[in-house]
């Protein structure tokens, strides 16, 4: 967090929480929320390994990151202040974190702020979701890598034709691009969400007004 310019605001149980562009005012807060989230991955697998070799207990994340308008500042009491962040945009960035469980993914960030560092990190959408507690749906995407990675990502431009396909109701072609999808890279939990909804779907076909957005049942 320090490493990129961040704030940190508290630790709530198993948690850390985060802020960036504050208080010192930095035009690139998204990304370095986005940079540190990829290094807190990467410290992640050093620290697997040292706690496997421990016997320590395997522990892993889920990062939630969210860009929006929120009221920052000292909060609270005479008695009792912090300086901290708050209003819906700090909500949503705790709810796309609770949402990496269900896609078995580990960084989830919201819409606005793949459209602030989309020139810098490549992400996927995986899903348009309608969080608990809210009635407008939002896209969700993963962070997946910094643009100058050389990772293998020959999956993804398969999966983005199965959800392309997905989302026209064209559920029998979805399911096989995200068969394939998983042929190319056997650890995509996310297409496995996606062959299941498909199986269901080509069972019990959705109603004609459906537009493919997800309502979240749990935070």
């Amino acid at each position: 967090v320090f490493k990129n310019k961040g704030t940190l605001d508290k630790y709530i149980g198993d948690a850390v929480m985060a802020f960036f562009g504050a208080p010192i005012t930095d035009k690139n807060h998204a990304a370095q929320a986005c940079q540190c989230a990829l290094e807190s991955l990467d410290k992640l697998k050093e620290l697997q390994v040292e706690f496997a070799n421990q016997n320590l207990p395997h522990i892993d994340i889920g990062i939630g990151i969210n860009t929006g308008e929120m009221s920052v500042g000292n909060m609270g009491s005479n008695i009792v202040q912090n300086y901290t962040v708050m209003g819906d945009s700090v909500n949503l960035a705790s709810r796309l974190e609770g949402i990496t469980k269900e896609y078995g993914v580990r960084i989830v960030i919201s819409e606005s702020t793949y459209n602030e560092v989309k020139e810098f990190f490549i992400a996927r959408e995986i899903d348009k979701v309608k969080v608990k507690g809210k009635n407008l749906p939002v896209a969700i995407y993963e962070l997946i890598a910094n643009k100058k990675s050389t990772k293998d990502l020959s999956f993804l431009k398969v999966f983005e034709e199965g959800y392309l396909l997905y989302h026209q109701k064209n559920f029998i072609k979805a399911l096989e691009k995200f068969e394939e999808t998983l042929k190319i890279h056997p650890e995509d939990k996310v297409s496995k969400v996606f062959i299941h909804r498909c199986e269901d779907f080509i069972k019990e076909p959705p109603d004609e007004n459906w537009d493919g957005v997800y309502t979240m049942k749990t935070k």
